[in-house]
């Protein structure tokens, strides 16, 4: 019997020492939650002062095939990466060989591990035959 009075006893003071700590801390739990589920960020419109970042002109005509293999086919022509021919190596001696309209046909619709454009998606066909141009010349 006496170990039974003990156990309530335990069960009580512990149930009332609970009970005082989440009291006095519903406010700190409140705020943390508030914290959690706020958002992530702000939505911000055109016309707004936060919107006011600057966005990137378009460019304003036809780039350089220079400009186009810097910015696009030196990522695998420079190195040789995926068995990319680099520029200006006798491997292009067999591929301009074959003409260059069939380099062109090559570049724009992909060619085994290249694919369509060289990924160069911002570059029109007539881009693409500029730079395939450049490379050319480098390569004889």
């Amino acid at each position: 019997m006496n170990k039974l009075i003990s156990l309530i006893s335990a069960v009580a003071i512990g149930l009332s020492v609970s009970v005082a700590v989440n009291s006095s801390s519903d406010a700190a739990i409140a705020a943390e939650v508030t914290s959690r589920i706020a958002p992530a960020g702000t939505l911000c419109m055109s016309g707004q002062g936060c919107a006011a970042a600057p966005v990137a002109a378009a460019p304003s005509g036809p780039r350089s095939g220079e400009e186009i293999y810097n910015s696009k086919c030196s990522t695998c022509h420079a190195t040789g990466a995926a068995g990319a021919p680099k520029y200006g190596s006798d491997a292009w001696a067999p591929r301009i060989a074959k003409g260059i309209e069939t380099l062109y046909v090559s570049a724009i619709g992909g060619f085994m591990g290249m694919p369509a454009k060289g990924m160069c998606f911002d570059c029109s066909d007539d881009e693409i035959k500029v730079a395939v141009d450049y490379i050319v010349k480098g390569g004889q």
